[in-house]
Formats: C-alpha cells, sequence, structure tokens
C-alpha cells in the first residue's frame, strides 16, 4: 500500500501495470447479491441506487494520503495506474473498465487517510445493461466466472447504544455556542456533527447494513468504502461524458409518519426563512466551486422538497456542462466541504467545527465514491454513516450532523441529529 507524506503531493512515477478484462453479464440478480460472504468487511464495495451502479470486492491496488494535499495525491496516483492499465473492455459505458472507489477524511488533519481501492471484481449495472470487470497485477490474467448469488448475510444480534465522543448534551452545548458565534458575525452557518457508538452481540456484516439501506431508503446512494457504510442522499458531483451534476441538501425537517401532517410540515420547510437561508448558502457555494470548469450552468431558482422515509431535506439539483478535463474526483475536490457541510464562510467555519466539536470526523461528511480511468465518476456525501471498527468487528461509529444558523435551537437541533441517526440505527436491527 502506497502512503504519502502528510504534506506533500508525488511526483509522477511510474505506475503499476494493471490488466482488466470487461465483459456483459447476463444476469438481473440484485448488484448487493453478489456481494461475497467470505471476505473481510473492509473489502467490500458499493455504489449503488435503485439497483444500479457498482460494486466490487477483493483488493488490486489500494493507496492511501493524508494532509491538506490527499486529493491531489489520490489523482495523481490514480492518473499513473490509468496510464500503465491495459484495459480490454466491451462494454464502453462510464463504470466498466478500470475503477477505483474512494473515501476521504472531512478535516486535512485527520487522523483517517484518505482511500482509494481498484477492486479485483467489479459487477455494474446501467440501464438495465449489466457487466463484471475483473483487475489483475497478473498479466496472464484468465476471466473469473460469472458470480454467483452470495449466501444471505446474518444480522449482527442485539445492538446496544452509547455516547461517543460528543453526548446530546455535549452537542446542545456546541449548538449554543456556534448561536453566539453567529450572532457575533464570526460565520454565518456552521454544521456541527455528534456520533454515536453502537456495538452488536456478534460480528456486524456490511452487506446486511447495505441491503437493509438499499431496501429502505431508495432515494439514496448505498455505499461502502474501506469500512465506511452508508445511504446518503447528497450527491457531491457527477461527471458523465461532458456533464456535470450535484444535489444540494440543507435545510431538514423529521417526518411524523402521517401523511396528512408530512404534507404539512413539506410546505412549511419550502416556506421557512432559516431552513432556505442554510439552502441558499449551500447552493451558491456549490455554484461558485463548479463555475471555473463548466461552460455553462443552471441553477433553480427554488428548491423542492425531497421526502425521505425518515426526514424531509430542502433540495436543488445543479447541472453544468464541462469546460475542461477535470475529473470528478478533482471537481469533488473544488466542491468539498461545501457549505452544506461546512458551513459559510467555510475557512472559519471549518475552525469554528474544530473549536467545538471535539472530535475527529474520519471519513464522515468526506467525499465517497467512484471514478473510472476516463475521470468520469460520482461522488457524494458520506452522510447517514458508521465506521466499522477495525479492530472489533462487533462495533461500527454511527454520525450525524445539522446545519447550525442564526435562530438555531440547542433541543430541536439535538431532535433533528436524532432523526438523522435513525437509517442506520434501523439498518443494525434484526427485524
Amino acid at each position: 500500500m502506497s502512503t504519502l507524506p502528510a504534506t506533500e503531493a508525488p511526483s509522477p512515477a511510474p505506475g503499476p501495470t494493471v490488466v482488466v478484462r470487461t465483459v456483459p453479464l447476463d444476469t438481473t440478480d440484485p448488484l448487493l447479491s453478489h456481494l461475497p460472504a467470505d471476505h473481510r468487511p473492509d473489502d467490500l464495495l458499493s455504489w449503488v441506487r435503485r439497483g444500479e451502479g457498482i460494486v466490487g470486492w477483493g483488493t488490486a491496488l489500494s493507496f492511501e494520503s493524508r494532509g491538506p494535499d490527499r486529493f491531489a495525491a489520490a489523482e495523481t496516483w490514480w492518473r499513473e495506474v490509468a496510464r500503465h492499465a491495459v484495459v480490454r473492455d466491451d462494454v464502453g459505458r462510464p463504470g466498466t473498465g478500470l475503477v477505483c472507489f474512494g473515501s476521504f477524511p472531512f478535516a486535512a488533519d485527520s487522523a483517517e487517510p484518505a482511500r482509494l481501492v481498484v477492486p479485483s471484481t467489479i459487477v455494474g449495472r446501467r440501464d438495465g445493461q449489466t457487466w463484471l470487470t475483473t483487475v489483475s497485477l497478473d498479466p496472464q490474467l484468465t476471466l473469473l466466472e460469472t458470480p454467483s448469488v452470495a449466501s444471505d448475510p446474518e444480522p449482527p444480534g442485539d445492538v446496544a447504544f452509547s455516547d461517543g465522543d460528543v453526548s446530546p448534551a455535549d452537542y446542545a452545548h456546541a449548538v449554543a455556542e456556534a448561536v453566539g458565534r453567529i450572532a457575533a458575525g464570526e460565520v454565518d452557518k456552521v454544521v456541527l456533527a455528534r456520533d454515536l457508538v453502537a456495538t452488536a452481540s456478534g460480528p456486524i456484516d456490511p452487506r446486511w447494513l447495505l441491503r437493509r439501506l438499499a431496501e429502505r431508503y431508495e432515494n439514496t446512494w448505498v455505499f461502502a468504502v474501506a469500512g465506511l457504510v452508508g445511504a446518503t442522499p447528497e450527491l457531491l458531483v457527477r461527471r458523465d461524458q461532458g456533464l456535470i451534476t450535484s444535489r444540494v441538501l440543507a435545510g431538514t425537517i423529521r417526518r411524523t409518519g402521517d401523511d396528512a401532517k408530512d404534507l404539512a410540515l413539506a410546505a412549511s420547510l419550502a416556506r421557512s426563512s432559516k431552513d432556505l437561508e442554510e439552502h441558499e448558502y449551500a447552493v451558491r457555494s456549490v455554484a461558485e466551486a463548479l463555475a471555473p470548469h463548466c461552460s455553462s450552468m443552471n441553477v433553480p431558482e427554488a428548491p423542492f422538497v425531497l421526502h425521505l422515509p425518515n426526514v424531509m431535506h430542502l433540495a436543488t439539483d445543479v447541472a453544468a456542462v464541462s469546460a475542461d478535463d477535470a475529473s470528478s474526483l478533482t471537481l469533488a475536490a473544488s466542491l468539498h466541504p461545501s457549505a452544506a457541510v461546512g458551513g459559510t464562510p467555510t475557512a472559519r467555519a471549518v475552525e469554528l467545527i474544530g473549536e467545538l466539536e471535539h472530535m475527529d470526523r474520519g471519513r464522515y461528511a468526506g467525499p465517497v465514491g467512484w471514478m473510472d480511468a476516463q475521470g468520469d465518476g460520482a461522488w457524494g456525501i458520506a452522510l447517514r454513516s458508521g465506521a466499522l471498527d477495525p479492530a472489533d468487528p462487533s462495533q461500527i461509529t454511527l454520525y450525524a450532523g445539522c446545519g447550525i444558523v442564526a435562530g438555531s435551537d440547542p433541543e430541536s437541533e439535538v431532535a433533528e441529529s436524532i432523526a438523522k441517526l435513525i437509517p442506520m440505527r434501523d439498518a443494525l436491527a434484526s427485524e
């Protein structure tokens, strides 16, 4: 595994030669059903929404980087790998051929490294077409047989929850302090997160979590990279043959389960000056970051309300046309951290997060997704997620965060964080 100095981007160096083969697959089995049972939890990879996307397992190549240059280091490594790859692709679509999965820590000073993983086996599906990709360092690679449907995962057993580094009381105090800083004019918005530790009576199989999340949250991208598992509703950026898109979420209200009441709540969310202000900050930060790479851009004047099973969000879909060869990872780096997960002004908001949050977010709220050799790919924000403990297979740390603006109420923000933890808490349940 390659590891770079914390503050230096690498000089280009000869990359390893990988042999890549992609062929069509004649199967309609769910993508997640192919993830094998006999691999380590951190060896399973996923980016799936509404039955389409890619899953992978095994590790042909991997890479880690740290520090403020973690994105540039990863980009340089990937370009070298792609430049030396020998690829035979009989499908020829975004997501076929050579592909890496990746996840990046939120903060430059995080103890968690950024990770890129090139799986040895990938199964993908787009517009109903399915394919198999195999990757090897062996030039005599022979194509693997069509992967079978794996055995069903076992539930994790009884799960107990305990406070992480930031308890609900700690979180309420941090929100109150943030509101005071906002009133003093230090920032307009800051996003604060908290954690929750879940301990099961048996090993936690990420395949169980992924299937549960995919079944219950079909509007989200269900992901797994190096032990980080979740279902994000927020697409940071997608680059697809010259078209760039981004889904911005900011402004949230909890659902009641009563359809009539939820419709009324959705209407109130769409009129809420506090939530509209928070959303405007997030949309503006995305549009400004993408602008240097785009020849044209469409930013809707007003958001729509995205309905998820547990919460509703104000949402805006930004679309643009690429003006340069910036990869999806380069675009993700230019967007991170957006106002949706950092705040406004971003630099000061991120400093304030470091002062008030009292935990290392790790890869929570950082970019997570995939990229192919042409730079096309999709990167979400790692929300509604948990990090499996590599030293204890029965433990996972869950994360949730809320945007704090003038007028935010500490108790209401604690309640919102509880609502945002529901997807991962429910995914851990046996029933």
